[in-house]
């Protein structure tokens, strides 16, 4: 390893609960989370409102995980992209992966007992694997990483990736994806591409959130990159939001009624394309691929598809690499590298 630097990547993810009896302590840690709900000066009654919400969803909830596996699947698939990563990597630098989790294991505190494990260090790397800002993710992650790794002062450099919404490969990705599902429609210039991202409270849209922003450059980079790539792409489409959480405005429209919507008019054929997920996890694999395929069905929808995330495709995990390289000032070493070849 000689000449390369050694950089820690820290990989961040929200996590999810790995066995039915952590669905509770897992939605605690959730809503214990100022960056997820905002309550302003009622702050204080955050700690018995996260365990009482917690212990009331929790059953319902867990119900819905022993439907995909009695486990979230994102701290494994997860690995999966951090072991691509590693090996894109390690031409270029001497690359030590590690993931935080927010919510579940393994959390910050295990990234940061790994990262000291490898020292000596001579940069950090922060990738948050949210495509899109958010306060509610990315910098939630952000200030967990802080609280627990404290000051960077005296330590490795620092390099923090804040999205990569419109990162070609990362486009490229999501285009391919989509271009494999649509071979199972026999016209798919005909169906509808319903995109779906994970909603968001309002109150952190009209603090200047620019999550609802950066969803929409990538629903419109795809579908101009996909209608360049095939000549059935759809030439319909429309975006929607998912998995709200109580009583508050959250983004519009909603997902569920946004199909009844569109099966009240009269579509057919459907693909649903999980725009924010890098991997799978509940919200996609129950609340797309269970819930709404049920009400689908209901609306009158006959074919209904889901896209795979992008997971670890090659063309995110290129997306990824390419990100970490820039990031340490690497690119120059891998662009050598590919003329000698």
């Amino acid at each position: 390893m000689v000449g390369k630097k050694r950089v820690g990547v820290v990989l961040f993810q929200l996590g999810g609960p790995d066995s039915l009896e952590a669905v509770e302590p897992f939605l605690r840690n959730l809503f214990l989370d100022p960056d997820i709900i905002p309550m302003g000066p009622l702050g204080f009654l955050r700690g018995p409102l996260a365990r009482y919400i917690a212990k009331k969803r929790s059953v319902p909830v867990a119900g819905r995980y022993a439907m995909i596996g009695r486990r979230s699947p994102i701290a494994l698939l997860t690995d999966r992209q951090g072991v691509k990563l590693r090996a894109a990597l390690a031409p270029y630098i001497d690359p030590v992966v590690v993931t935080a989790m927010r919510y579940w294991k393994p959390f910050t505190e295990d990234a940061v007992a790994a990262l000291k494990g490898a020292e000596p260090l001579d940069e950090v790397v922060l990738l948050p694997l949210y495509p899109h800002y958010s306060y509610a993710t990315t910098l939630s992650s952000m200030k967990e990483w802080r609280r627990v790794y404290g000051s960077p002062a005296g330590g490795p450099p620092e390099r923090v990736i804040e999205s990569f919404y419109d990162h070609p490969s990362y486009i490229q990705a999501l285009v391919q994806k989509v271009g494999v599902c649509l071979r199972q429609f026999l016209d798919s210039s005909r169906i509808h591409l319903l995109f779906s991202a994970h909603g968001l409270p309002m109150s952190l849209v009209e603090k200047g959130d620019p999550y609802p922003k950066q969803i929409a450059e990538t629903v419109r980079l795809v579908c101009e990159a996909g209608a360049r790539s095939y000549a059935g792409w759809p030439k319909t489409h429309l975006l929607c939001y998912q998995s709200r959480v109580g009583p508050s405005k959250w983004l519009e429209p909603p997902f569920l009624e946004t199909m009844e919507h569109l099966g009240r008019e009269g579509v057919k054929e459907m693909l649903v394309v999980p725009i924010s997920f890098v991997t799978e996890h509940i919200e996609t694999l129950h609340e797309i691929n269970i819930d709404g395929r049920i009400d689908a069905k209901k609306w009158g929808i006959e074919r209904f598809r889901m896209m795979p995330a992008v997971g670890d495709s090659a063309p995110f995990i290129a997306a990824l690499q390419d990100l970490v390289l820039k990031a340490v000032g690497s690119t120059d070493q891998k662009e050598q590298l590919r003329a000698a070849v």
